[in-house]
């Protein structure tokens, strides 16, 4: 089978607070929402300490055009996106030996957070010597669910080429689609929540892989019919204003624990079986929901948690901050794992591995 064979992370230059974050916040919205100081609570109940920017704070107090801002985020998809494939392609806590750019046949580039054309792993092929034969697959607007769809499609890519080995990018700069003027719940919990982060994993082929690794066993797509309102953006004149439904933990309990229990039936296994869960961390109440819907204790959500606290949420890069971390750790042959994501449609991504 398939696996994730290294992965690399990108360092964002602008590390802010939670706690600066809040200040700001209660200053620049306290004139259009009297009652603010009743929301503030949302920044310190979140279970988030720090989260990075491409951008000093001081830059999101004023209004930028759409242009501008997706101008940024092309800016710094390159440069960051170059970064994290370097580290992937040569982290030798993962790798025996680094990775050559021409071993690499196809890119897939992931993220939600800004518009590009040519696509951004085209500009990144014109700054690191990849062959110019190497296939571009860009994925746009499955969000949060995007780092585990990339995986998915990654698979599938290597399961049809087991000689292959391919790069899944995730890119996303969320402090970029911040509105200073939208003062809807929605937008201060996004503020409170979301952050900016790149990361890179590659996938080989059966006969690629010469590291102990997390190997891709199955992987299922499940979209839940009419429920646009859940999750996305509302796009206008300036720019990306986030819709963010209080309903998302509610969703897990109901919708997702049934879809992952028969996953993992199919595959003979029960919930019991899946020793480590890496899972994208939403938010606080997305980690409980996923503990009491699937009855786990919260020393398998403790990594999730970990990066929730450390980088808040990247949307689709954070889960491959998880997936770093188990990967930096001595796990048994045979071990399962199980990665999961959501996002907007509204829609789950899982991802079965077993340690080989």
């Amino acid at each position: 089978m398939p696996a994730i064979v290294s992965v690399g992370l990108a360092s964002l230059p602008f590390k802010v607070q939670q706690e600066e974050a809040r200040q700001y916040v209660k200053e620049l919205f306290e004139p259009s929402i009297p009652h603010i100081e009743r929301l503030l609570p949302i920044f310190a109940n979140g279970g988030i300490e720090a989260r990075s920017f491409v951008q000093p704070l001081e830059w999101y107090k004023k209004r930028h055009r759409f242009s501008e801002k997706n101008d940024l985020y092309i800016e710094n998809a390159v440069r960051y996106g170059c970064e994290a494939i370097e580290k992937c392609l040569k982290n030798r806590s993962f790798l025996n030996k680094p990775i050559d750019y021409e071993e690499v046949e196809a890119i897939f580039y992931i993220s939600t957070t800004g518009l590009a054309t040519p696509s951004i792993e085209a500009r990144i092929m014109n700054v690191l010597p990849f062959s110019p034969h190497t296939k571009r697959v860009p994925i746009w607007g499955l969000g949060c669910a995007g780092g585990a769809a990339g995986v998915a499609r990654a698979y599938e890519y290597c399961l049809a080429f087991p000689k292959a080995r391919v790069l899944v990018i995730a890119a996303e700069f969320c402090s970029l689609t911040f509105q200073p003027h939208d003062d809807s719940k929605s937008n201060l919990i996004g503020t409170s929540l979301f952050a900016d982060g790149v990361a890179c994993l590659c996938v080989a082929g059966d006969a690629a892989i010469d590291e102990t690794c997390p190997h891709i066993i199955d992987v299922q797509s499940v979209l839940m019919p009419h429920s646009e309102e859940v999750m996305g953006w509302d796009v206008r004149d300036d720019g990306l204003f986030v819709i963010f439904s209080k309903d998302i933990p509610s969703l897990i309990r109901t919708w997702l624990a049934p879809n992952v229990e028969a996953f993992l039936q199919r595959n003979g296994l029960l919930m019991s079986d899946i020793r480590h869960f890496i899972a994208h961390p939403g938010g606080k109440k997305v980690i409980a929901a996923y503990q009491e819907a699937m009855m786990i204790d919260e020393q398998k959500t403790k990594l999730s948690f970990d990066i929730l606290r450390r980088f808040g949420n990247m949307s689709s890069a954070t889960v491959y901050f998880v997936l770093e971390q188990f990967m930096q750790q001595s796990i048994p042959k045979g071990d399962y794992g199980l990665m999961v994501a959501l996002g907007p449609g509204f829609s789950a991504e899982l991802i079965l591995l077993r340690w080989e």
